[in-house]
């Protein structure tokens, strides 16, 4: 997996104070432990991204671990899916795949370990009692009457748990601990309980499976994970973790809990359990149904790792619960498509237009997949004539003042084609529009006719019919668990159809997992589980705009009601700042110009010219520091990782530094005068106040050191500091050679050239 953690937060806070105090002296190991009683959801993507994003960052690795210690909720199913999940988001656990149940060995050992030590005994109450002396915050528990069984008499009934003498809830083994215990987690808690079921790995060897609280810090510990990373709700359970591995110790590494936000999305449910009603209930296709917030689903709806990644980058890591809003994730996912998708005709719900002066036969236009970019390449024939379809919600017989599509006498572009006028409209019984008749001007295939829209269009006859499913939002409120029933908000238009669509013929063998976008229509994903051969399954990822927001305006009475494939939402959700953009920069010309133009500059990747086209105002800025000396790679480069983030909320142009200076700082770091570490305190200082780059990095006393005796001298210095250290990477741990490294730049306060740095520290480690 990529380093996906590029920006700090507080976890690589706490890795870095780690690494610099010692307190980690080997590689940096995570895990990311699935219960494999499900299907992973989105709030999974986030923390698998995290975990092996982490590990990367420090050259460490991450663990994939299935925590299967209940037998009766666990699957083979859930554990292949799982694994395709965490590959499928570049996930790379090389050798470390591993199982809760691989240590039920060790586990037990500890077990018996804790009760001759007289820290564990097993109580044969009904859970009931157990669940009742347990207390609450308001008052203490109280102690079971099997507390002060003697170790013997323990490790006997323990013995005869594993053997199978007792049945299902007769007896639990419990840690001695606190009755009184504030944190009610303390209070003599389950370490084992009986359950004579068959496990998927061991089979009938266990009968006695041991709690999450107990396997997961032995599992953590026995792996050597450093960093075990956690959602909030497991906050409590920090001080269990750490008694369980104080008592059946020593580690070395000593494994430590952190926690972080879970991810809370709006729209959206993340509880395995109510995922699995709305699957057993049949309320959708399964756990892969496109409209589920499973991973699974969403691969098959077409969103991309990349746009996961993009949204996990966004939304950050954060040490407090709030609901993400879920604008923020479409925005990624459009961002993501916008790039892979090429272009292509599709009519959703058509309606006739006869363009009735076309006298020839039909034509064959030759259309680019991609009009925006047309260095890009690749174009395909797309039949064109008197006999055309157009969308119904293209025309209106009383049209509003903006209207820029079809209507009585006005003026449109079919898309690639010719500009076209509304001369007669011909209606069914109904009063239902079912041909509009037009004529098209034959001199306008290259000229530019201001003011009017452009619609798109398919052959009436020689398009394709194609199945096309609709998905939309699987609830109609932001916050689903809140309601009394959370299935009474399920939206009944989360999946409609277009039973009359057509499609463009160069899409009749588009190939199953393939990106598209149907021009002004959405983004669409060919179905990989049900399409065929000259069949394809479109599945539409996403709407090019946000059309919840739409729905929250008020209507316009001039404007033709939207048609029943759009449902019809109660909502009015909130837009992202990206959302508002994004909406711009599809009905903005200019911007799509702009894009092409940054697009073509030597050294400014696909994805910088994007973000950079994201509003005119950046890419302006963009340009004035290149035209001052920035080169256009490095500077693009600087702007979106770093500039945006220390300008935060403020538009770039309200900054002490102008976009000049900044062109002549990206020039200056690019220079080799100063580290990357001393270009950032560089750039900081310059974003506070005013002032040339040159004479601040003098100021600042931020030069790079290439004085070799320098740091030889602070290499020195280091060596003798961490001299345990040295000894055990000379023994044949070459891992510790980051560690080194970094205390070596931090003597240097940053400031040592680190390619002299590393040839120094090496020579002197022989």
């Amino acid at each position: 997996m990529a380093d996906s953690a590029k920006t700090s937060n507080f976890l690589t806070d706490i890795v870095d104070a780690d690494l610099a105090a010692g307190r980690v002296r080997g590689p940096i190991v995570t895990r990311f432990p699935p219960e494999p009683n499900g299907f992973l959801h989105i709030g999974h993507a986030k923390s698998i991204l995290l975990n092996f994003g982490l590990a990367a960052r420090y050259g460490g690795r991450a663990h994939l671990r299935f925590d299967d210690t209940n037998p009766t909720t666990e699957e083979t199913e859930y554990v292949e899916s799982i694994e395709n999940d965490v590959r499928w988001l570049g996930g790379d656990w090389g050798e470390h795949l591993h199982f809760a149940s691989d240590y039920f060995g060790k586990m037990y050992e500890c077990a018996e370990r804790l009760v001759v030590e007289g820290k564990a005994y097993v109580d044969t109450q009904s859970q009931e009692a157990i669940r009742e002396q347990r207390g609450s915050f308001e008052r203490p528990g109280a102690a079971s009457p099997h507390r002060d069984r003697t170790p013997s008499e323990n490790l006997d009934l323990l013995r005869r748990m594993r053997k199978g003498e007792f049945p299902d809830g007769a007896a639990v083994l419990r840690a001695r601990i606190d009755m009184a215990h504030p944190n009610v987690l303390m209070r003599d808690p389950l370490l084992y309980r009986i359950r004579h079921a068959s496990h998927h790995r061991t089979g009938d060897a266990w009968c006695i499976y041991p709690m999450y609280d107990w396997a997961h810090p032995l599992e953590d510990a026995v792996e050597g994970v450093t960093h075990s990373i956690c959602t909030l709700e497991f906050e409590s359970n920090r001080e269990l973790y750490d008694w369980v591995l104080d008592n059946t110790g020593p580690w070395d590494p000593r494994p430590r809990q952190y926690e972080f936000a879970r991810l809370a999305l709006g729209y959206t449910v993340m509880s395995k359990r109510k995922l699995l009603q709305v699957v057993n209930e049949k309320r959708v296709s399964g756990w892969d149904d496109p409209r589920m917030p499973t991973i699974a689903g969403m691969r098959r709806r077409g969103v991309t790792p990349d746009a996961l990644r993009d949204f996990a980058d966004l939304i950050g890591v954060a040490k407090n619960n709030s609901v993400v809003d879920i604008g923020k994730f479409e925005f990624c996912v459009r961002g993501d498509l916008e790039r892979r998708s090429p272009r292509a005709l599709g009519v959703l719900d058509p309606v006739r237009l006869t363009l009735v002066n076309w006298t020839g036969p039909d034509e064959e236009l030759d259309l680019p997949w991609w009009p925006a970019e047309p260095d890009r390449g690749g174009s395909r024939k797309v039949p064109f004539g008197r006999d055309l379809l157009v969308e119904r919600d293209d025309f209106s017989a009383e049209p509003p003042p903006d209207w820029k599509r079809l209507a009585p006498g006005r003026e449109v572009r079919l898309a690639g084609a010719w500009v076209v006028r509304c001369d007669e409209v011909v209606r069914g019984p109904g009063g239902e529009v079912e041909e509009i008749r037009c004529t098209f001007d034959p001199a306008s295939r290259d000229a530019t006719r201001r003011g009017i829209g452009t619609i798109h269009w398919v052959h009436g006859s020689r398009s394709i019919p194609a199945e096309v499913r609709l998905y939309d939002r699987l609830f109609t409120v932001e916050q689903p668990d809140a309601e009394g029933n959370f299935l009474d908000v399920m939206n009944p238009a989360s999946l409609s159809s277009a039973p009359g669509a057509r499609l463009e013929p160069a899409l009749h063998d588009a190939a199953p997992g393939t990106h598209w976008q149907f021009l002004r229509e959405g983004y669409f994903f060919v179905d990989p589980v049900d399409s065929r051969p000259g069949a394809p399954v479109w599945n539409r990822t996403m709407t090019l705009k946000d059309t919840w927001a739409a729905r929250a305006a008020p209507a316009d009475p001039g404007r033709p009601a939207r048609p029943a494939r759009e449902p019809a939402v109660p909502s009015t959700p909130r837009r992202s700042q990206g959302d508002v953009r994004a909406e711009q920069r599809a009905a903005d010309p200019g911007l799509v110009a702009i894009h092409a133009r940054l697009a073509a500059i030597p050294g400014v990747s696909p994805d910088q010219a994007d973000l950079l086209a994201a509003d005119a105002a950046t890419a302006a800025w963009f340009d004035s520091a290149v035209a001052a000396g920035g080169p256009p790679g490095p500077t693009a480069r600087w702007l979106l990782n770093e500039l945006l983030g220390l300008a935060g909320d403020h538009p770039l142009d309200s900054l002490p530094l102008a976009a000049g200076a900044f062109g002549r700082f990206v020039s200056l770091a690019e220079s080799g005068r100063t580290t990357g570490a001393g270009a950032k305190a560089l750039l900081q200082s310059l974003v506070e106040r005013p002032g040339d780059p040159a004479d601040r990095l003098a100021e600042l006393g931020l030069e790079k050191v290439d004085d070799r005796a320098a740091v030889e001298g602070a290499v020195a210095r280091v060596l003798g500091a961490q001299a345990a250290e040295v000894a055990r990477y000379r023994s044949g741990e070459k891992k510790l050679l980051g560690f080194l490294l970094g205390a070596a730049m931090r003597e240097t306060q940053g400031k040592a050239d680190p390619a002299l740095l590393r040839k120094v520290l090496q020579e002197a480690l022989g």
